[in-house]
Formats: structure tokens, C-alpha cells, sequence
């Protein structure tokens, strides 16, 4: 028996970093193995919205790619995956994706994972959202791609900006099934 197959994180250059973090440690604490690749406009996000390096997300990944690396393996559909999340995925890149421009591994992963039709789910983070924007999520949709708006859950009664992330992350971990804590459903039990 082998390895369990990752699930891929690409992070964008959209604001919403702290989204991608809590995503990444709620992976590690569910035991999920992840493959981990940081465009490179998301590094000045990283920095200035977590006070994070690239590399301090690395410990939450069983495998870390350069975004220039073209020839790692989450190109290929040869390799299996548990389906990718891209958190947050800016505008650009979420046009690369409708698009079918795989000129990042980023948005390679993303052009695997449509063609093998396997799950790839979107964290748009803009406001307002420009036209051009909206046709492309269309298309994503269009495609089967599940366009996950990080919207908050006012009727949770947040009361930390934290609280907002870590809903969006478990909105992101229930994508694949993942089992979390994060945030309790409508009308749970406590809520």
C-alpha cells in the first residue's frame, strides 16, 4: 500500500493569507498530507497580512514546490491527488485557470486537476467583484470547479476576525471530506 495522496494547496496573490495558514494547519492537525505551492505573488501577502516567510508554512506540507517548477510532479495526471484548493486565488489566476493558461506550476496543477476531473476549489478573495472576474468564476463553475466565496457567517455570530478564518478554512476542509473543528454548523448543538 502506498503513500495517501495529497491534497494540493496553491496559494495566490490575493489577499486572504491567513485564510491559506489556517487552512494548511487544520490539514496538518487532521493528518491530511499536502503539497504545498506559493506563487510568487503571494509572498508579499504572506508577509504582510501573517508576518509569515514562505518557508514557515513548510511544516504543514509533506511536499513543498517552487512555483516555477514545471516539471514537479502535481503537473502531471500521472500523479495522484486528493483534488486542490487554491487559497486564496486572485483574479489573475483564477482567469489563468478558466482560461487554460498553465504557465505557473500553480496553474498547471489547477489545468490537472480540471482534465483528470478531479475536485479543484477556488477562495476568490475581491471586492467588488469586477466583470471580468465574474465570467471567469462562471466559467470555473461552468467547469465543475467549486467557486468558494469567503464570504463570513454572520449568522454564526463571529467575534474575531479569527473566527471568520477559521469558518473558511473548515468551509474549505469539508470540500474534501476532511474531518475538523473549526466552526459548528447552522443551529448546531452550543451554537
Amino acid at each position: 500500500m502506498g503513500e495517501e495522496a495529497p491534497i494540493v494547496v496553491g496559494v495566490s496573490g490575493a489577499s486572504g493569507a491567513p485564510i491559506a495558514v489556517q487552512v494548511l494547519k487544520a490539514l496538518a492537525a487532521a493528518h491530511t498530507p499536502v503539497a504545498l505551492v506559493v506563487s510568487a505573488g503571494a509572498v508579499a501577502l504572506l508577509r504582510e497580512e501573517c508576518g509569515l516567510a514562505p518557508e514557515a508554512l513548510t511544516s504543514y506540507a509533506r511536499e513543498v514546490y517552487s512555483d516555477t517548477d514545471l516539471a514537479a510532479p502535481i503537473a502531471s495526471g500521472s500523479r495522484p491527488t486528493r483534488g486542490m484548493v487554491v487559497v486564496p486565488c486572485s483574479g489573475t489566476t483564477a482567469a489563468k485557470i478558466a482560461l487554460g493558461l498553465g504557465d505557473t506550476l500553480l496553474t498547471r496543477a489547477a489545468q490537472v486537476h480540471l482534465k483528470e476531473r478531479r475536485r479543484l476549489v477556488v477562495v476568490p478573495r475581491e471586492t467588488p467583484l469586477p466583470t471580468t472576474l465574474l465570467r471567469h468564476l462562471t466559467t470555473l463553475s461552468e467547469l465543475g470547479v467549486v467557486v468558494l466565496d469567503a464570504a463570513p457567517p454572520y449568522y454564526l455570530h463571529p467575534r474575531t476576525v479569527d473566527d471568520q478564518t477559521s469558518y473558511l478554512a473548515g468551509k474549505v476542509l469539508d470540500q474534501f471530506g476532511v474531518s475538523h473543528q473549526l466552526y459548528r454548523g447552522w443551529k448546531s448543538e452550543g451554537a
